[in-house]
């Protein structure tokens, strides 16, 4: 299985799809590097995976901060020799109409959904160009495909990320760097994310939406896994993922 021994790193670790991908990579023997900001949780699943026979460290990190990316990186590698993957799944999703005009919120998903995407990919890239090889992958949102009254802010990030990522990869083909992408854009995932919007009218609209939609973080979980285990002359670079049921 080409997961296995893969190094990975993955910000925003601590809870929803970024918990729930770091277990389900260390049950197909992946080494993992686990970053968020809630060092108490971190240790909490690092923990778990250990016990469980998996292989997991953690190192506390915000990702809007340009150095705690690059020592996430050096220490990745000074644990594990190398990185094979780092998975930039960090994001808050604050939605509110512009009229609300909730601007600290707007730099607040603008600081962690596009710099820290930014920051990460600053901070691997050197070794991963230096390797010839290398996994980048993102969580983007459907709000990255198209718009949602009440998402305008988060959504302007979210197709911030879709499009720097297939820069990204045009690039690399270029390049001849080897660097494999893939963006995920997941619907009505069961996640903290309702727990950062403050606009009471948009909480309570999305969290009847969730209530009748939402599914596990695992299933994205899933995909985070296929993207690893194709060949690495393989490059799926945008998945679609949400409920069945989900009219979008």
């Amino acid at each position: 299985m080409a997961i296995k021994n893969k190094v990975v790193i993955i910000t925003g670790a601590s809870s929803g799809i970024g918990e729930a991908t770091a277990k389900q990579l260390a049950e197909k023997g992946a080494k993992l590097v686990l970053a968020a900001r809630r060092e108490e949780k971190l240790i909490k699943i690092v923990d778990e995976i250990n016990n469980q026979g998996g292989k997991a460290v953690y190192r506390a990190t915000d990702v809007t901060k340009r150095e705690d990316n690059q020592k996430l990186v050096e220490f990745a590698k000074a644990t594990y020799g190398k990185i094979d993957v780092i998975f930039l799944n960090a994001g808050i999703m604050p939605n509110s109409p512009l009229s609300a005009l909730k601007v600290d919120e707007w730099d607040q998903m603008i600081d962690i959904n596009i710099k820290g995407v930014l920051n990460g990919i600053a901070a691997v890239l050197p070794s991963f160009i230096e390797q010839k090889s290398g996994h980048i992958i993102t969580t983007s949102s459907v709000a990255g495909l198209k718009a949602y009254p009440g998402g305008a802010v988060y959504g302007a990030t979210k197709w911030a990320v879709r499009d720097l990522m297939e820069v990204l990869r045009m690039e690399s083909a270029q390049e001849g760097t080897n660097i494999r992408t893939a963006t995920i854009y997941p619907a009505a995932i069961n996640t903290e994310l309702l727990d950062t919007i403050t606009d009471e009218q948009t909480a309570k609209g999305m969290t009847g939406l969730y209530d009748q939609y939402g599914i596990a973080p695992n299933r994205i979980a899933s995909i985070v896994a296929y993207a690893i285990d194709q060949p690495e002359d393989v490059n799926v670079n945008e998945f679609t993922v949400g409920p069945t049921t989900q009219p979008w």
